[in-house]
């Protein structure tokens, strides 16, 4: 039999909108499950069931207000969306998933916030994370770890590592998510799940913290293309003050809409070596890349292997610029021997880095994207896998020990993902693969700069061709 949660997002804001599912009907249902799975899988920091019932009440009473009056809503009006507890959601506890940060409760709302109220979601809490986001796994002092539902031993991921297992467990529709080095796509791999890295500027990022960078930036994590596509639309758009802007798509146009849309013949590079020396990338994930190309061929598209070199050049710089944001978030002199072993790490490390080694490094992004740019000249997307490795076990990449190796082995499980942050451009994870186990194994696509609308036409085809949101964990 069919539960509410089997329903897409859109499929939902369809029922809320036509009057025959009730918000707050939903948001009971999915606090319930919150209830009863939580702590199973560690999705949520925070659980804001005040908040979702009251939304939920207003939803229901300007839904029915629409309806009298004939006017559209957004396409997820009503429909829970989780934000990741790095963000900021005035008056609800913002961990940052730090222990320094247990009991901040910001005054004001992050521009993601302000648009997903606008578009009348529901806010069901806050998706666990690890430490200032730092890490590829949600593990923290602050609450439970966040487990992959395909395999409850198994991380999932990060660090949007909450938002993922909240989807992919059935604990909310669709979730918020952010990304400063593959943040929204390795829980989207490790959880079966379809996840989008914007391209830079596309999402504003304010008004508290501002990634000086242009790693990071929010983006959506769903079971299905449209409801990602539908997020995206609700996400986007920038803000005055704004050090970066994507370029805007025609009027009148959606994200979603592009999701109905053939991609046409298409001109694929398929990278299967890991762009970084000495770093080795599994069975499982070779297959996982070849099958899609085999896919994609058979689709049309014009598919070409592609080569690059290995070069230390990205780790290096990416390491650097990742050590002085660590710095950037406030912490009390007396709370510094509270933060996690990698935390400390590599904040001592981004102290050290000198003001012309930083620009040095951010001009390296620089050049690193024009040279993908120029190689992109010849192709409209690159596939490769989104991970080196099969989903990690809980513990299996912290080294408290050692955050150094630990620093080393997070890069070389995620070789793929940092080359779209250091260029802006955009990328996906699809849960186009299986193991034999059953655990998912994520492929990458990534676009040209301002042409998610690309990816996503062409991430629907794939997905009507060989289509995943049925298949679901056992604690579905």
């Amino acid at each position: 039999m069919t539960q509410l949660h089997d329903l897409t997002a859109l499929e939902q804001g369809e029922l809320i909108a036509t009057g025959k599912l009730s918000p707050v009907e939903l948001t009971e249902h999915y606090l319930e499950r919150i209830d009863r799975l939580n702590e199973t899988v560690g999705a949520y920091v925070t659980v804001t069931g005040d908040i979702a019932r009251e939304q939920a009440r207003q939803a229901e009473t300007d839904a029915a207000q629409a309806r009298r009056e004939e006017r559209p809503l957004s396409p997820l009006f009503g429909v829970p969306v989780p934000v990741k507890d790095l963000n900021f959601v005035a008056g609800v506890r913002a961990t940052l998933g730090s222990v320094a940060y247990a009991e901040n409760v910001p005054a004001v709302d992050d521009h993601v916030v302000t648009r997903l109220r606008a578009a009348g979601t529901v806010l069901l809490g806050k998706t666990q994370t690890p430490e200032f986001g730092l890490p590829c796994y949600s593990e923290n002092l602050v609450a439970p770890p966040a487990r992959t539902p395909w395999d409850l031993e198994r991380s999932a991921g990060g660090s949007s590592g909450g938002a993922g297992t909240a989807v992919a467990s059935g604990l909310a529709p669709l979730a918020h998510g952010s990304d400063g080095g593959g943040s929204i796509r390795i829980p989207a791999s490790v959880c079966g799940l379809f996840g989008i890295k914007p391209s830079r500027g596309r999402v504003a990022s304010g008004p508290t913290f501002y990634d000086i960078s242009g790693l990071s930036t929010s983006g959506p994590l769903a079971r299905t293309v449209r409801d990602a596509a539908a997020l995206l639309d609700v996400l986007s758009g920038s803000m005055p003050g704004e050090p970066y802007a994507a370029p805007s798509l025609a009027a009148g146009e959606t994200f979603r809409g592009f999701a109905d849309r053939d991609p046409g013949t298409l001109r694929v590079a398929v990278l299967t070596q890991a762009p970084v020396p000495g770093v080795e990338v599994h069975a499982d994930c070779l297959a996982a890349t070849e099958s899609a190309a085999e896919l994609l061929a058979s689709l049309g598209h014009s598919v070409e292997t592609l080569d690059l070199p290995a070069d230390d050049t990205l780790r290096n710089v990416f390491g650097q610029v990742w050590a002085v944001m660590a710095t950037q978030t406030p912490v009390a002199e007396e709370d510094e021997s509270r933060l996690m072993p990698l935390t400390r790490h590599l904040r001592a490390l981004g102290r050290e880095v000198s003001g012309p080694d930083f620009a040095m490094a951010l001009y390296a992004f620089r050049a690193v994207g024009l040279l993908v740019s120029q190689l992109m000249e010849a192709y409209d997307v690159i596939l490769s896998p989104t991970l080196a490795q099969p989903p990690a076990l809980v513990g299996g990449l912290r080294n408290d020990a050692d955050p150094a190796s630990e620093f080393d082995a997070i890069a070389a499980f995620t070789p793929f993902t940092p080359l779209y942050n250091a260029t802006g451009q955009p990328s996906v994870n699809l849960p186009l693969h299986w193991t034999a186990d059953g655990l998912p194994i994520g492929v990458m696509l990534g676009g040209r700069y301002g042409e998610e609308s690309t990816l996503i036409s062409l991430s629907a085809q794939l997905e009507s061709a060989r289509p995943w949101a049925a298949r679901k964990p056992s604690l579905w």
